[in-house]
């Protein structure tokens, strides 16, 4: 009696242990990554032995390679890019908005510990709590308590202050390199989970693939029956 054969149900490649157990190739179909789908494509697509979960998976492994090289740097350029966009007319509307004036001190209130902020050139500043008088763009005059970065402050220093035009204090103007980090490290961000999805998907098919083997070869092997061991002994 002859061995199961069945549609896509290939029973005996090289190197794979006939001892009757449906999961004999589990170890070596798992080792077959991305890259030896795609190497053996072409080589493999005619082979008597090759089944149509082979196709699929080497297929689905190019295809997500080609998401992965092309689709997610492609995703990380247009959300970098549209990020940028926005970050950069914020700049523009801050630096148009805010103004750069300048206040003299009138007394010392106290020193305040250095603190991290967002912004590299302030962060990490011994600053002063100070009495101090500032004119805004518009001619009005100011007075008030505020954080000078002054380590030593003295009636009559001066130090540079963004107010907006009217006097009101607001923070530094956002500067446009770091406008730019902020747009790529945010088109990274996108590009890769893009990616990971990508691969997600390809492992979730694998998976698949391999369940739908698992199967087929259960049945093939249920066909076999107990014939199987007395192959070729002329019983």
């Amino acid at each position: 009696m002859g061995g199961p054969v069945a549609g896509d149900v290939a029973l005996f490649p090289p190197g794979v242990r006939t001892d009757g157990s449906a999961r004999a190739m589990t170890e070596r179909e798992r080792g077959c990554g991305t890259v030896r789908a795609l190497s053996g494509l072409w080589r493999w697509r005619r082979n008597p032995l090759c089944r149509t979960t082979d196709l699929v998976e080497a297929w689905t492994a190019l295809v997500a390679l080609l998401l992965v090289v092309v689709a997610s740097p492609v995703t990380g350029w247009l959300v970098g890019s549209a990020v940028q966009g926005v970050l950069q007319k914020s700049v523009r509307e801050q630096r148009q908005a805010r103004h750069l004036v300048t206040a003299t001190v009138l007394g010392r209130l106290g020193t305040v510990a250095p603190e991290s902020d967002a912004d590299p050139e302030t962060s990490r500043v011994v600053r002063s709590r100070v009495t101090a008088a500032w004119t805004a763009p518009d001619g009005t005059r100011h007075r008030g308590p505020l954080l000078a970065p002054l380590q030593t402050p003295r009636p009559g220093d001066r130090f540079p202050l963004w107010t907006d035009r009217h006097g009101r204090i607001v923070p530094r103007p956002l500067d446009p390199a770091a406008a730019t980090v902020h747009a790529v490290l945010a088109g990274v961000g996108a590009a890769l989970p893009a990616a990971g999805i990508v691969e997600g998907a390809r492992r979730l098919v694998v998976w698949r693939l391999m369940r739908r083997r698992f199967a087929q070869w259960d049945r093939a092997w249920q066909r076999a029956g107990p014939d199987w061991g007395r192959m070729g002994t002329g019983s």
